[in-house]
């Protein structure tokens, strides 16, 4: 899984990969479907904005985003996104997996 973290009118600073990072744990239980994240940290004029770019290996991909005054809440914010995102994306793939093939029937 290829993971790529930058700020847009921010300097991205260890305390914020660090907490990125730490928080990838909780998405532990895709990672053989993950091929690549993307996250930008950008500093706006209301406080920041975190988005994140997530490409499977099946071709399918997502964007996602969180605001907050904190940056730290954003993060955490963008994380519970995540993670309900990518569990929905899992079990359609399971689904399509577990079917019969019309040739069986």
């Amino acid at each position: 899984m290829n993971i790529e973290i930058r700020g847009v009118h921010h300097e991205v600073g260890e305390k914020e990969k660090d907490l990125i990072n730490k928080k990838l744990g909780r998405l532990s239980f895709a990672e053989d479907g993950i091929v690549d994240l993307h996250f930008i940290i950008m500093k706006e004029k209301s406080g920041f904005k975190v988005e994140s770019t997530v490409h499977f290996r099946w071709g399918h991909q997502f964007f996602l985003h969180a605001d907050d005054h904190d940056v730290t809440k954003a993060i955490d914010l963008l994380f519970d996104k995540l993670e309900v995102a990518i569990t929905k994306e899992k079990e359609k793939i399971k689904e399509h997996k577990g079917g019969v093939s019309p040739d069986k029937v």
